[in-house]
């Protein structure tokens, strides 16, 4: 017997008798951060950021996320660049750019939700006493972040509002025929959180030049801070506050009517 239209419509991904990812929501446990923050080329943001987000400073955030314990996802690490923005007079994070070692979490970062999600092999360790987070894109060393571990501890409220800006990410799906069939703007913000710990101390990182994981194309000039944060959380759903294809009709209809 066929399925039918209605259950075909309520899965969730294919294939269909084994989907990539089950239904969220998802609670990470024990998800640790080690994050920093550093100046960058102005010109190089202006090229990578979409309108209508704006850029007040040349500032990236460098991250590697270890997530050993994800309700239905499992145990994976990702890492990327995350860039402070403004949007109508509100400051949030664009996120630029994700590289996972999970096929689960990867699908489910693109398809439901708008992750720049790619896969790489990011990994977080302790070494004697450095935490040390890396990057690998294939066989290649694409970025490696230390900092020492646990020097002084950070204020869980400070933490807590580092963690839950509100974030920007673009989510860009084109139909069979080739054209944009969406093309958002998207936000989100955590609040369903436990911080459990939070430190900062003396950070470097070193990014290297690659092709398809172009990271070092917003190079690192100065370290402005380092965190690194433990926490218990639970992703939100993302909301639509920018539609490019509407605003994009728009404009050629006033186009039209100027012309008449």
């Amino acid at each position: 017997m066929k399925m039918k239209l209605d259950q075909v419509a309520k899965q969730i991904s294919t294939p269909l008798d084994a989907p990539a990812f089950p239904r969220g929501p998802y609670r990470f446990n024990n998800r640790e951060y080690l994050n920093i923050i550093y100046r960058t080329d102005m010109e190089a943001l202006r090229k990578i950021v979409p309108e209508p987000l704006e850029i007040d400073e040349p500032l990236v955030k460098f991250e590697v996320i270890r997530m050993p314990d994800v309700t239905g996802l499992g145990s994976y690490t990702e890492s990327g660049q995350v860039i402070p923005v403004g949007f109508n007079g509100e400051k949030g994070d664009y996120v630029h750019s994700m590289y996972v070692d999970n096929h689960p979490a990867i699908a489910a970062g693109r398809e439901v939700g708008a992750y720049p999600k790619k896969l790489g092999k990011p990994n977080l360790y302790i070494d004697s006493d450095t935490l040390v987070g890396t990057l690998d894109y294939g066989t290649l060393r694409v970025a490696t972040a230390t900092m020492g571990y646990k020097h002084q501890q950070i204020d869980l409220e400070q933490a807590r509002e580092e963690i839950c800006k509100p974030y920007f990410m673009l989510k860009l799906i084109r139909g069979q025929d080739g054209k944009p069939r969406i093309c958002e703007l998207v936000r989100g913000e955590i609040t369903d959180i436990t911080i459990k710990g939070a430190w900062t101390s003396p950070a470097r990182l070193q990014l290297f030049a690659h092709a398809l994981a172009p990271m070092a194309d917003l190079p690192v000039l100065e370290i402005v801070s380092a965190s690194h944060i433990l926490t218990d959380l639970s992703l939100p759903r993302t909301k639509v506050v920018h539609d490019y294809l509407a605003a994009e009709q728009s404009v050629e209809k006033k186009e039209l009517i100027s012309q008449k």
